[in-house]
């Protein structure tokens, strides 16, 4: 058991909330209501207390098919001081006036307001985020930024702007918790709830949110992994071979080695793949229009992007939207 830093033996309670939206990331509300649990029992003291809430009173599913209850109506958040909006696949297509109405009225009331993964979207979309600077899961950081250009959206873990903070989601909502816990209740609890977690490193805002492309690719070759870097920054814009060789310090022949050598392919190839993949995140994660995501993919034209889209996945883009499950 650790005692919990402060002159206060016995700390005010902290009362969070979690709005559940269909189909939310049972990762993402996993990783931001466990540490308030393992905070209770490392200190032995009720420090948090939590509440489930849904638009319509009403059990809904998480992205995974398990259904979740609600703890409380939405009519019992007058003592909430966080309420987090936990979202996920289907954050783009909602739109419940009930939810925007209560978390503008929570808001108004100085109530902290948190989202999760793509949570973001929903807290802009309701007015609630503006100017602020908030973070959102890595696949949506392009379409977010398109749709909000004024908020200052960066690619951090989470960022905590004022009464405002906002998580990439995954494992990232258990780093942002930690760090809520430890600035209210000290450096020895957070450890101590870290280490039931099985969380050794700590990791601080600013760690980028994904896989590095040594891990991901299994690669080690530096300026392979430039080449790569090149490819994902320019996804709405083909660059040439030329360009792309000549950013990662080599020449086209030393680039076509390197990609057959080390991932059995060719540059243009691969290049194309990225371009694909993320054409088919946006048909199934965005509102978007199938020309504008074949521009933003870096196509000229939308009979090329369906041939190429057709010769990848077997369908036309068009069809996507109806038999893709979001991942």
């Amino acid at each position: 058991m650790v005692t919990t830093e402060g002159t206060d033996a016995t700390p005010t309670i902290e009362r969070i909330g979690f709005f559940m939206v269909p189909e939310f990331s049972m990762l993402s509300f996993a990783a931001t209501v466990e540490p308030l649990r393992m905070a209770n029992r490392m200190s032995g003291k009720e420090l948090y207390v939590w509440y489930l809430y849904t638009a319509t009173n009403e059990p809904v599913c998480a992205s995974n098919g398990m259904s979740f209850s609600p703890t409380r109506r939405l009519d019992e958040s007058q003592d909430i001081d966080t309420m987090i909006v936990v979202a996920g696949i289907g954050a783009h297509v909602y739109d419940d006036k009930v939810a925007k109405l209560w978390l503008r009225n929570l808001s108004s009331q100085g109530v902290n307001i948190g989202a999760t993964s793509t949570g973001s979207l929903l807290l802009a979309r309701f007015g609630l985020l503006k100017t602020q600077t908030c973070t959102i899961h890595w696949e949506n950081i392009d379409s977010f930024r398109e749709e909000f250009p004024r908020l200052n959206i960066t690619g951090e873990l989470y960022e905590i702007d004022g009464k405002y903070l906002t998580c990439s989601g995954g494992l990232a909502g258990l780093d942002m918790m930690l760090s809520l816990i430890g600035n209210r209740h000290g450096e020895k609890l957070v450890h101590a709830v870290a280490e039931q977690c099985i969380h050794p490193n700590i990791r601080p805002a600013h760690e980028s949110q994904r896989m590095s492309l040594q891990s991901k690719f299994h690669v080690n070759n530096p300026r392979l992994i430039k080449a790569i870097e090149v490819m994902r920054e320019h996804l709405d814009e083909q660059l040439n071979c030329k360009k792309i060789a000549e950013a990662a310090n080599l020449s086209t022949r030393q680039l076509e080695r390197l990609f057959k050598e080390h991932l059995s392919t060719t540059p243009n190839h691969f290049y194309l793949d990225l371009r694909l993949d993320r054409a088919r995140f946006l048909l199934v994660q965005s509102s978007l229009s199938i020309v504008e995501i074949a521009s933003i993919c870096g196509f000229g034209s939308t009979s090329y992007f369906a041939k190429c889209y057709r010769a990848r996945f077997g369908h036309l883009p068009r069809e996507a939207r109806g038999r893709i499950k979001p991942l």
